[in-house]
């Protein structure tokens, strides 16, 4: 997994309540069980229309925030099913971190799993956020996850909460497999120690 610990970039404003996983990726592309390609699909019925032409209203499409790496949403956001085609599918366009006042248990603990960051803030700090957003390409914004701060592209600094463990796997790469394998000593050891002392299983 891809380490986080500092972004500068772009954010994209996406003013929207209870955004589903269904609306993030509908389930038309869930048959694959990579986790690239599915990019491209990402909130696919907002950014497409029925010819598969892309919608040239929609944010992503926008020149300015066609290579955004962070999001700014509304409440609720990743709510509906458990689906980890949703987080996948956002890494895969690009986007390491999704602001929002609230997310939805399954999918805010799928993203760090994935290596993006969820940010949940009170509605007044995500209000200021969208703004500096909606600025476009010329607004650079900064997510520092190691001192935990987000600075505006006017230089205002706004503190996030995030918890110390999930916080650590994010900074060294460390998905569930990644944690395993730093015990590899361990376990290689009580295996070793297993063959010894019982032999027969």
């Amino acid at each position: 997994m891809d380490k986080f610990t500092k972004i500068t970039g772009i954010a994209a404003p996406l003013p929207l309540v209870n955004i589903d996983t269904d609306m993030i990726i509908p389930k038309q592309f869930l048959k694959t069980i990579k986790r690239t390609g599915l990019g491209v699909n990402l909130f696919d019925e907002m950014r497409y229309d029925d010819t598969g032409a892309e919608n040239p209203d929609f944010v992503l499409n926008q020149p300015a925030w066609r290579a955004a790496e962070i999001l700014v949403a509304g409440d609720n956001f990743g709510c509906g099913s458990s689906r980890e085609h949703a987080p996948w599918a956002i890494k895969d366009f690009g986007i390491r971190c999704v602001i929002a006042p609230s997310f939805a248990d399954i999918f805010f603990n799928n993203c760090f799993k994935n290596g993006i960051l969820p940010i949940a803030l009170p509605q007044e700090q995500v209000d200021v956020l969208m703004k500096d957003a909606e600025k476009g390409a010329n607004a650079r914004m900064t997510v520092d996850l190691e001192n935990q701060v987000i600075l505006t592209s006017d230089g205002e600094e706004i503190a996030f909460d995030v918890d110390p463990f999930r916080k650590h796997c994010l900074l060294e790469g460390l998905d569930d497999i990644g944690l395993t394998l730093e015990k590899a000593a361990a376990i290689d050891g009580f295996e070793s120690q297993m063959e010894q002392s019982r032999p027969w299983v």
